[in-house]
């Protein structure tokens, strides 16, 4: 801060030297007297205090009338760019910038995404609490696991007599195609009843998948492959394949009895 200096020195006025003469003086009395009149409140007479004087328009914004109310606040849809909801399947593939998650290791040899890990490890021990036994049997899987699993799955059905063509249009329904596979992603897990590891509809008895089916949601995850969706998802029922969306889109999934692709379209509408 500046501060400005004052000095007692300097040299003194002649007396009479700030004198007005008499015409002068009668002239500036008559100027403030015509001023004055003009400045004056003319209902009560007295000058206008900071409150009474008025501000140009452009000096309070562009504030709009909200009569007393609150502004309203933007509602915001779920973010389709949320990697909670990637959309892999058999018609869309990983995104072609896809960089595999950074993984949280499993015991088993298993891995998943780190994001969702905390979540998946809270749904297992609740699981177990409740007095049930799940296990994970699939986690993650790289590019080199899903197309070993995928080509395994084509050789068998080749056995079986299957044309090449037909082999590979089969194996799809139950072997995702390298690069629309949700394991792929970190998200996804395969989690059975250790009493049962059968990957078939048996599962659906079993009381970790009643369990599941029931509490899933609420730790952000679905299950992804119902039976009456396969038409929308491309995959069989798969009463033991969860997948992490999120806490509020799991949520609404559950809620309206959806899948995945029926819940993403409903956004773009």
């Amino acid at each position: 801060m500046y501060q400005r200096q004052f000095s007692g020195g300097g040299k003194r006025r002649r007396r009479g030297a700030g004198r007005l003469s008499l015409p002068a003086a009668a002239l500036l009395l008559a100027v403030a007297a015509f001023t004055l009149s003009f400045t004056m409140d003319p209902a009560s007479g007295a000058a206008p205090g900071p409150a009474q004087q008025s501000l140009p328009a452009h000096s309070l914004g562009s504030l709009p009338d909200l009569g007393g109310e609150e502004p309203p606040v933007p509602s915001q849809a779920p973010d389709q760019e949320d990697w909670r909801l990637t959309l892999v399947n058999p018609w869309h593939s990983l995104p072609e910038d896809y960089e595999p998650p950074v993984l949280t290791e499993l015991s088993g040899g298993h891995a998943v995404d780190k994001r969702c890990y905390p979540d998946l490890q809270e749904m297992m021990d609740d699981c177990r609490a409740a007095g049930n036994s799940p296990l994970i049997c699939s986690s993650y899987r790289s590019q080199e696991k899903q197309e070993s699993l995928y080509q395994n799955k084509v050789d068998r059905l080749r056995a079986q007599g299957y044309s090449p063509e037909k082999a590979k249009a089969e194996a799809a329904k139950s072997v995702a195609l390298p690069g629309t596979s949700e394991h792929q992603l970190g998200l996804a897990v395969d989690i059975v009843d250790v009493n049962n590891q059968n990957l078939d509809k048996s599962q659906e008895n079993t009381a970790v998948q009643k369990w599941l089916m029931e509490h899933s949601w609420e730790y952000g995850f679905i299950l992804r492959y119902p039976g009456d969706k396969s038409e929308t998802t491309g995959i069989i029922y798969e009463p033991w394949h969860y997948r992490y969306v999120g806490k509020e889109a799991a949520g609404e999934i559950h809620e309206q009895g959806i899948c995945l692709e029926e819940y993403l379209e409903a956004l773009d509408t």
